[in-house]
């Protein structure tokens, strides 16, 4: 039991920065119908932002870590405006194209200004706690926490909120939303700057437990994708479930069965519930 406890603390501290990630990528897809293939390089930026924020200007952890979330969501909506409103009118490969080109732009711009090597974060609370032999490093605890705060904001933020509602009146229909007076180009900025915001504070959480690297957001886009698939294109209740199943499945299956196989077993759980499900555990929504 000692040691089943201890994998689920790590499988919810994996699943909140899945779920932080997948969440944003959501948002982008409901709102725009963009599969924004450079979400993964803005993690990895998000990574690469905190820790410069934290070497060069000698700042703290959590300053650093919301500069990177407000750096990120700027360049994300700059990428907006400069890179997929111009295709809005073109066919949907185009802006997949596009935003691959834009994912590899920003690791040799990462590998040109950083190295290539890989970069380690200190841990801002070092040290574990021990819950009744059960033992978690304070790290986890605050990616724990941290994500399960961000997401109830995000929550508040759509459900309460003027702004909120906007974005969620395009997700459910753009051009009746424009017809309403919404500026829908408006809103596709600011959804792609929450999508940024989302995974750089993703990346600065976990970026203290594992090490950053220039390739770390291609990993990422390949499981929120599957993440985002899983959960059904467009939801974000599908977004947070289908983020917490990958963690679980790739933990515990990594534990019991093989650690070398912890990413195949993740996805092998996805072919399974697909090929049962094919529409994801959830139809798209808001």
């Amino acid at each position: 039991m000692t040691l089943f406890l201890q994998q689920l603390f790590n499988a919810l501290a994996l699943g909140g920065v899945y779920a932080l990630v997948a969440l944003g990528l959501t948002l982008v897809y409901g709102v725009m119908r963009v599969p924004n293939f450079a979400h993964g390089g803005l993690y990895m930026l998000g990574a690469y932002f905190t820790y410069a924020i934290l070497t060069g200007l000698g700042l703290g952890y959590v300053p650093a870590l919301l500069l990177a979330a407000v750096a990120v969501a700027l360049l994300a909506a700059g990428l907006e405006r400069l890179v997929f409103y111009p295709l809005r009118n073109a066919p949907h490969v185009h802006a997949m194209i596009a935003a691959i080109g834009v994912l590899f732009f920003l690791e040799a711009a990462v590998q040109l200004i950083w190295g290539p090597d890989f970069k380690q974060i200190a841990e801002p609370v070092p040290g574990i706690l021990n819950l009744g032999g059960v033992v978690i490093t304070w790290q986890r605890l605050l990616v724990i926490l941290a994500s399960v705060l961000v997401m109830l904001g995000l929550n508040f933020f759509l459900k309460r909120t003027l702004t909120g509602a906007t974005i969620e009146a395009m997700s459910q229909n753009r051009e009746g939303a424009r017809l309403v007076g919404i500026n829908v180009n408006r809103v596709g900025m600011m959804t792609f700057a929450i999508s940024g915001a989302l995974a750089a504070a993703a990346a600065a959480l976990i970026a203290p437990i594992i090490a950053v690297a220039p390739s770390m957001g291609e990993v990422m886009n390949l499981k929120v994708f599957a993440i985002i698939i899983l959960g059904g294109m467009g939801s974000v209740p599908g977004a947070i479930v289908g983020a917490f199943l990958l963690a679980f499945a790739e933990v515990f299956g990594g534990f019991y069965i093989n650690l070398d196989f912890a990413d195949v077993i993740g996805f092998a759980a996805l072919v399974i519930v697909l090929a049962l499900r094919p529409e994801g555990l959830f139809r798209r929504g808001t």
